[in-house]
């Protein structure tokens, strides 16, 4: 159990890092906005924690040869899981087994985001992440139903309009990682958004896209809310480094975000 262990700890720790599991702060927000019990929230959050290394896990296992030749990435441990492939699949297979047992004897609608995140995020490593305008749309989803973690099924449509916003600016994000990754996937002949779209056109979506985010938050929750995700709108997203510019569109989404569940928290109190 060496080898999978140390996989594991390899993928949680480079996550980690580069801040990679911010689904598991939406659904803490989200729990908090429902003012669920500690205990309840806890088993909630690990399991969501669990969650997040099975599908960073599995893109990495689906990326394995692509990331040896990535910037940024750490060559080491990428060399450790191709050599020990048969390790990584035993790890994904009791990681499966045991999120399906958590969700079944837990309940609370935990399925969800198991078969619908996890199912999006292993469609999007496996096929749609090669698949122009799919990808964007797959990270929506993605965005939606992670964050699920902490709302019982009974409860969401409770916090629909703030997994609405989740949605939204999950699509920002990922036209930003597509611009990011742009001259590599063209040379590596990957079908992206941006590969298909162009940099300016793909910036542009995204733009599109914050201002749908902003656009519903000044409709669900006032302009007071809606004011940060409104300056993303006009984010500068071209000829900038990318890291800048993702974590600048992150902090005005995030301060829109926590804004609205403060309101959805008031409305539930």
């Amino acid at each position: 159990m060496r080898a999978e262990l140390q996989i594991l700890l390899d993928v949680a720790s480079y996550r980690l890092r580069r801040l990679e599991m911010a689904n598991l702060a939406g659904a803490l927000a989200l729990a908090l906005v429902l003012q669920l019990p500690l205990l309840e929230l806890g088993v909630r959050l690990a399991f969501g924690l669990t969650l997040n290394l099975l599908v960073y896990l599995n893109n990495d296992f689906c990326d394995g040869e692509v990331d040896l030749g990535a910037s940024g990435r750490e060559r080491s441990k990428t060399e450790f899981l191709l050599a020990h492939r048969g390790a990584a699949v035993r790890v994904q297979l009791l990681l499966v087994a045991v999120l399906a047992i958590w969700a079944l004897i837990h309940g609370g609608g935990l399925w969800l985001p198991l078969v619908v995140g996890g199912g999006v995020c292993w469609a999007y490593s496996a096929v749609l992440k090669r698949r122009p305008f799919v990808d964007v749309a797959a990270m929506m989803a993605w965005g939606v139903a992670m964050p699920l973690v902490g709302v019982p099924g009974d409860r969401i449509a409770t916090v629909l309009p703030l997994l609405v916003l989740l949605g939204l600016f999950s699509g920002v994000f990922e036209c930003v990682q597509v611009l990011r990754d742009v001259q590599t996937d063209r040379s590596r002949e990957i079908r992206t958004t941006a590969v298909v779209l162009g940099a300016p056109a793909t910036a542009g979506l995204a733009r599109v896209l914050a201002a749908a985010a902003a656009v519903f938050a000044l409709t669900a929750f006032g302009p007071l809310v809606a004011a940060p995700a409104i300056a993303a709108v006009f984010t500068p997203m071209r000829d900038r480094p990318i890291p800048a510019v993702w974590n600048r569109l992150r902090l005005l989404s995030g301060i829109t975000f926590v804004c609205a569940c403060y309101v959805v928290w008031r409305a539930v109190t």
